[in-house]
């Protein structure tokens, strides 16, 4: 069965291990930033923030877990958080008793709105101070590649 295996070359082995470490290093400083100046996971931040751009500020549990690209069993972990912090609520949808939406609170949208500076600021540190405008493009049109056309993510 080895013999059929694509191996990785050096080029594309060394390509793979920086994505690896730069996506890591990554995460872990935005997420600790966030933690340190506004006591939310980076895994929080960005439920609040698709539930920001939803109308009304309302999404189904099930269409939450695919944009804030997590799984449902986390999601509801999650929400159960943001919902003790006052800053989500849940109810079940009006035309469906089977669907759970969650709606990011007035609370919730104010804490976003008071993390988004800090982390805005570490997001142009770590990467886009960093790279040339042009950088900036073929980072995109990489990623672009990468996630393709998954309907598993939004």
């Amino acid at each position: 069965m080895t013999e059929d295996v694509r191996w990785l070359s050096s080029a594309e082995q060394r390509a793979w291990r920086a994505y690896l470490r730069s996506h890591r290093m990554l995460w872990v400083a935005l997420d600790q930033q966030l933690q340190r100046e506004s006591g939310m996971p980076h895994a929080y931040y960005l439920i609040l923030v698709a539930l920001s751009e939803c109308p009304d500020r309302t999404s189904s549990m099930t269409d939450l877990a695919g944009m804030a690209g997590t799984s449902p069993s986390a999601l509801s972990h999650a929400i159960g958080k943001l919902e003790a912090q006052g800053w989500v609520s849940r109810c079940r949808s009006s035309g469906n008793a089977r669907v759970v939406l969650a709606t990011l609170t007035d609370a919730g949208f104010a804490a976003l709105a008071e993390a988004a500076p800090g982390h805005v600021s570490e997001v142009r540190g770590r990467i886009f101070d960093r790279l040339s405008p042009e950088q900036v493009e073929q980072l995109r049109e990489i990623c672009e590649s990468i996630a393709g056309d998954d309907p598993a993510w939004p």
